[in-house]
């Protein structure tokens, strides 16, 4: 039968199967840090909750840096999202990706059919941004899923063995130097994850290699490493880079690279295989809502009770949520704290505004510190007026860190991994399990 325009008007919809209920629907799109927040919280309430999301489970982006440098295994970081919400009966998960919204009928389109919802709220998070430079994202690394990390890992071990083949010096010194643009928590943690390995693992695993061929560089554009943290933790930062021989090009920023060579404002040409690119995101959400408030990094603009724009059941929170004030005017930071409030934030404001009360506060984020940490044993930490570094602060990353993956079994597999490797630099999760080529 031929296809006419008629035919597909009248086509019925493919609605995606969701079990009837008496109570208001809450579809959530995204299972990140916020998206899980708020799944929590309405746990055991007046509501029928969905949970919508491409990957069928949450990812804890704050160790990809661990998995890309073979420090951990990617099933200790990630946790089936059927799993997280099992026990909630009136929560359920479907497995799929939101192409549209439409905000006069209340549904999304998905790629596998259409949902129907009374609230929504996008915590879709973000992407990485590479500003427009075609070659520097055809050719470079984001470390945004796991899935980034783990071609970060098999591109790297793959570079190494390469180099071990090659008898051209100059081709070997491009496959054993690493470059890392973004000088903030993530390129800060890679770098000194990354010098830790070429340190102390490449010697024993790859003895021919003299230690002057290893290179780690980190560009970072402004004059300070970890520019949202305090002059001191920037300070000790770069002091501890320093130490394990990462060379930090501060006021330096990238210009162009080909897969061979990066080449910066400088003028500086680094020959370099891998190039992992930290330095910046842009908020990512389905089409459908109105582009007059979209705000500075593709964000979200919402009021004081995380609403969208002039929608009443719409709402936003974490990275994709842009919230202005006066002390923050371009925003809160874009990290797991605030998704986390803001995500537990809205389960109130959805309650009451089923309950028709109005007296809910406007949000206001807690600032409860900010931790980062160099390599093994090394950490910097701002926590409100205290300041401090060095051992103490990597204690405390560490158990904030631990006590914040999704499972038990998980938090058992990390808390074994750093126990071993506390008391050794060895990392037994140098495979290539498949071999990794960047579509050209």
């Amino acid at each position: 039968m031929e296809k006419t325009a008629e035919n597909l008007q009248n086509k019925p919809e493919n609605i995606i199967c969701i079990p009837e209920s008496e109570f208001p629907r809450v579809v959530v799109v995204g299972g990140g840090f916020a998206g899980l927040a708020l799944v929590e919280k309405l746990k055991k309430q007046p509501v029928q909750v969905v949970l919508i999301d491409k990957n069928n489970f949450h990812q804890f982006q704050p160790l990809f840096y661990q998995v890309a440098t073979s420090g951990l295994e990617p099933d200790s970081i990630v946790f089936p999202f059927r799993k997280q919400i099992g026990k909630n009966k009136n929560a359920f998960f479907r497995f799929a990706e939101v192409e549209d919204i439409n905000t006069k009928d209340n549904r999304i389109i998905t790629n596998k059919g259409v949902i129907y919802y009374d609230f929504l709220v996008l915590a879709t998070g973000t992407v990485t941004n590479f500003f427009g430079m075609e070659n520097v994202q055809q050719h470079s690394f984001g470390m945004k899923s796991i899935r980034d990390s783990l071609n970060i890992r098999h591109i790297m071990l793959q570079n190494l063995e390469q180099a071990a083949i090659s008898c051209d010096e100059n081709e070997r010194k491009a496959l054993t130097s690493f470059v890392i643009v973004g000088g903030g928590p993530a390129g800060v943690e890679m770098a000194g994850a990354l010098a830790e390995f070429c340190k102390y693992i490449i010697p024993k695993d790859y003895p021919e290699f003299p230690a002057s061929l290893m290179n780690i560089y980190l560009l970072e554009a402004q004059d300070k490493l970890l520019a949202a943290m305090s002059d001191n933790a920037s300070v000790k930062t770069l002091a501890y880079l320093k130490k394990l021989h990462v060379q930090v090009l501060l006021n330096e920023s990238l210009v162009d690279y080909d897969g061979c060579v990066v080449k910066t404002k400088s003028g500086k040409n680094i020959p370099s295989r891998s190039l992992i690119w930290t330095a910046g995101v842009s908020g990512s959400f389905p089409d459908g809502i109105d582009r007059k408030y979209v705000m500075r990094g593709n964000r979200l603009r919402v009021n004081g009770q995380l609403q969208v724009g002039d929608y009443d059941n719409i709402f936003a929170a974490g990275d994709v949520a842009l919230l202005p004030s006066e002390h923050t005017p371009n925003g809160h930071p874009q990290v797991a704290q605030v998704a986390i409030q803001m995500g537990e934030y809205l389960a109130k404001k959805i309650l009451s505004t089923i309950s028709n009360k109005s007296d809910i506060s406007k949000f206001i984020y807690k600032d409860k510190g900010s931790l980062a940490t160099v390599g093994k044993r090394r950490a910097v930490a701002d926590l409100g007026k205290l300041k401090f570094s060095g051992y103490t602060a990597w204690i405390l990353w560490s158990v904030v860190h631990l006590m914040s993956i999704s499972g038990f079994k998980n938090k058992l597999m990390v808390g074994i991994n750093w126990f071993i490797s506390y008391f050794s630099y060895e990392k037994s999760n140098r495979l290539i399990i498949r071999n990794f080529k960047r579509k050209i």
